[in-house]
C-alpha cells in the first residue's frame, strides 16, 4: 500500500494533518487503532479551547507562567498568532462547529457571531481571563466527530480503523513509512511522509484519564527509529479525578472520570477531609493555580487526611455542567454532597521533538498533537491548550508533509516481523502492564525520589527485557503496546532522573522536600534517546 501522506493516529491532531494534506492535493492515508471516537483522548477532552482574545500578550503570558517559565517563547508565538484563524477556518467554516453561546443568544455557528462577545467564554486554572470556547463540558466530543465524518466524506482520504502502525520504515535516516498490523495480517505502507499523532501515554499509569489504548505508540517508534525526544520527565496530572476509592457512596464498579477544571473556574472549591479550603494556603489563584501546584496540593491534602472533595455548591452544577452532573447519576455520586477527587495522569508534554511545522529529527518524519513535543508546554501545560495545540501543529504538519511527500511514495526494502511462535494469553499483557502501572504511579508519579527513580528504572529494564523476549517472534497488537509503553515508561524515568525540578516534574528528597537537582546528566532529555532492553 502506498500513500503520498501517511498520518497515524485519529485524533485532532490526526485529523488535522489529514485535512491539511489533503487541501493540498495529498493522497492521504490515516491508519488509527481506534474503532470508535471515543477510542481517542481527543473525544475526551472536557474543557475547550483556549482562544486568542483582544490580548494575544496576555494569552502568551499564562501560557509560559503556567510552564514555570520554560515554554519556548517562539512556539508559545506561533501558538497564539494562529490560534484564532485556525479556530475560525476548521473548526467553525469548514466543521460548523456550535459553541456555546452567550445569554444573548448568539451561536458560533452563526455566521452573523463572528465576534468573541457572541461566545461563552470559560476560565480555567492558569488563565488571567475569559478566553475558553466550549461545548458544555464535552468540547472533545463536539469536535472530534464532525472531523472524522468530513474526512470520511472527503475526497483524497483514506481511513483504516482498527489498525496498529508497528514500527516505522526507514533507509538511511528517512522514514519511508511504516508497517501496519490490520485483521491479523502486517503489511508494509510506504509514504513520501509520515505524520505521527498517536497521543499519549495513559496506559502506562495505573490511573489516567486517558481512554485505553493511549500506549505511547508515537514516542516509541521515533525514538526506536532514533528520532529526538525531549522533555519526557514532564507528565502532567491533572488535580480532580473522580476518587471512587474514598467516595462512601460509590457504586461497586464505579470508575473513575476527569471532572473539568472548568467547574473550578466557575466557583467550585477543593476541601480536605476537615472541610478546610487549603488552597489559598498553597497558591495566591487557590484552586485556579496551574495544574502542577493544584496536583500537589490534592495529593498531599489526601495524604494528609485522607480525602479531598470538590465543593460545587456555590454554583448550579446541573445546569450548568450537565454532562458531567450525568457522570456522577450513573456512578451513584452525589455532587452536593461533594465529589470525592484524586490526581491523575493526564497529558504528556515532552514527546517527539519537532520544530514549528512538525519536523522531526529524521527526514520525511513528523509529529503532532499530545506525542510531540512542540516546546508550547514547557514543564507544565496551561489548561485547555492541548486541543489547540493538536490543531495548530497538525495544520502546519499536515500542509509541509504534503509539500514532502506529494508523489513521493517508494517502496523499500523491509523484514517483516516474525510471528513464529503461538499467541500468549490474554491475561499476559494485563498483568504486565498491571507491573508497569504500580511502578509508575509509585515512582515516578507526582513527585519523585532519587532513589525511587533508580528503582523505577531497575524494575523497568527487567519488564522491558521480558516484553522484547516475547515480541522478537510474537506479533499481536497486545505485545506491540506493551513495548511501546515500557520504551515510553523508561524514556520517563531516565529523563526524571537526569533532569532538575520544574513544573510537573517534582523531584524531592526522601522527608519530601522539593528542589532536587537532578543526576549530571541533566542534558539528556535533550538528546535522541533509544532505550534498550538494559536502560
Amino acid at each position: 500500500m502506498k500513500a503520498d501522506v501517511l498520518v497515524v493516529g485519529s485524533g485532532i491532531a490526526g485529523c488535522a494533518a489529514a485535512l491539511a494534506a489533503a487541501r493540498e492535493g495529498a493522497d492521504v492515508l490515516v491508519v488509527t487503532k481506534a474503532t470508535e471516537p471515543e477510542d481517542a483522548a481527543s473525544d475526551w477532552a472536557q474543557g475547550g479551547i483556549a482562544v486568542t482574545q483582544s490580548a494575544p500578550a496576555e494569552f502568551a503570558a499564562d501560557i509560559r507562567r503556567a510552564s514555570d517559565d520554560t515554554a519556548d517563547p517562539e512556539a508559545v508565538e506561533t501558538l497564539v498568532s494562529e490560534s484564532r484563524a485556525v479556530v475560525e477556518d476548521v473548526l467553525l467554516d469548514t466543521l460548523g462547529v456550535e459553541f456555546d453561546a452567550s445569554a444573548d443568544g448568539a451561536s458560533v455557528g452563526d455566521p452573523d457571531a463572528g465576534d468573541a462577545d457572541d461566545f461563552d467564554l470559560a476560565r480555567e486554572a492558569g488563565h488571567s481571563s475569559r478566553r475558553i470556547l466550549h461545548v458544555d463540558a464535552s468540547t472533545g466530543a463536539h469536535v472530534l466527530r464532525p472531523f472524522l465524518n468530513h474526512l470520511s466524506a472527503r475526497d483524497g482520504v483514506r481511513v483504516v480503523d482498527g489498525a496498529m502502525a508497528l514500527d516505522l520504515l526507514t533507509e538511511e535516516g528517512t522514514v519511508r513509512g511504516a508497517t501496519v498490523l490490520a485483521d491479523g495480517d502486517v503489511e508494509p505502507v510506504f509514504a513520501g511522509a509520515t505524520v505521527l499523532a498517536t497521543g499519549g501515554i495513559g496506559d502506562c499509569y495505573a490511573r489516567s484519564t486517558n481512554p485505553a489504548g493511549a500506549t505511547g505508540d508515537g514516542v516509541a517508534m521515533a525514538a526506536l527509529a532514533g528520532a529526538t525526544v525531549s522533555d519526557m520527565q514532564y507528565v502532567q496530572f491533572h488535580p480532580t479525578a473522580y476518587d471512587p476509592g474514598t467516595d462512601p457512596r460509590a457504586d461497586d464498579d464505579a470508575r473513575p472520570f476527569l471532572v473539568s477544571e472548568a467547574v473550578r473556574g466557575e466557583g467550585a472549591t477543593l476541601r480536605d477531609a476537615d472541610g478546610r479550603r487549603f488552597m489559598p494556603d498553597v497558591h495566591e489563584d487557590a484552586g485556579l493555580a496551574p495544574r502542577d501546584v493544584v496536583a500537589r496540593a490534592v495529593s498531599r491534602a489526601r495524604d494528609r487526611t485522607g480525602r479531598v472533595v470538590l465543593d460545587v455548591s456555590d454554583l448550579d452544577f446541573r445546569e450548568e455542567f450537565p454532562g458531567l452532573a450525568a457522570l456522577c447519576d450513573d456512578r451513584g455520586v452525589d455532587p452536593d454532597a461533594g465529589i470525592p477527587v484524586a490526581p491523575s495522569e493526564h497529558f504528556l508534554c515532552g514527546g517527539v521533538a519537532v520544530d514549528d511545522r512538525g519536523r522531526t529529527s529524521l527526514s520525511r518524519l513528523f509529529a503532532a498533537g499530545e506525542c510531540a513535543r512542540t516546546g508550547v508546554h514547557g514543564a507544565n501545560r496551561l489548561a485547555s491548550t492541548s486541543l489547540l495545540e493538536g490543531l495548530v501543529w497538525g495544520v502546519r504538519a499536515g500542509g509541509t508533509a504534503a509539500d514532502r511527500g506529494r508523489g513521493e511514495a517508494e517502496t523499500v526494502e523491509y523484514a517483516p516481523p516474525r510471528d513464529s511462535d503461538p499467541a500468549l494469553p490474554d491475561a499476559f499483557a494485563d498483568t504486565k502492564f498491571d507491573r508497569l502501572g504500580r511502578t509508575m504511579d509509585e515512582f515516578v508519579g507526582i513527585e519523585r525520589t532519587p532513589d525511587g527513580l533508580d528503582t523505577a528504572r531497575a524494575r523497568l529494564r527487567r519488564l522491558k527485557g521480558e516484553v522484547d523476549a516475547y515480541a522478537r517472534t510474537r506479533v499481536s497488537r497486545p505485545v506491540y503496546e506493551l513495548r511501546n509503553a515500557c520504551v515510553s515508561s523508561l524514556l520517563v524515568a531516565r529523563a526524571a532522573a537526569d533532569a532538575p525540578s520544574a513544573g510537573c516534574h517534582s523531584l524531592v528528597d526522601p522527608d519530601g522536600r522539593e528542589g532536587g537537582e537532578g543526576g549530571e546528566g541533566s542534558d539528556d532529555a535533550e538528546q535522541g534517546v533509544t532505550p534498550s532492553a538494559d536502560d
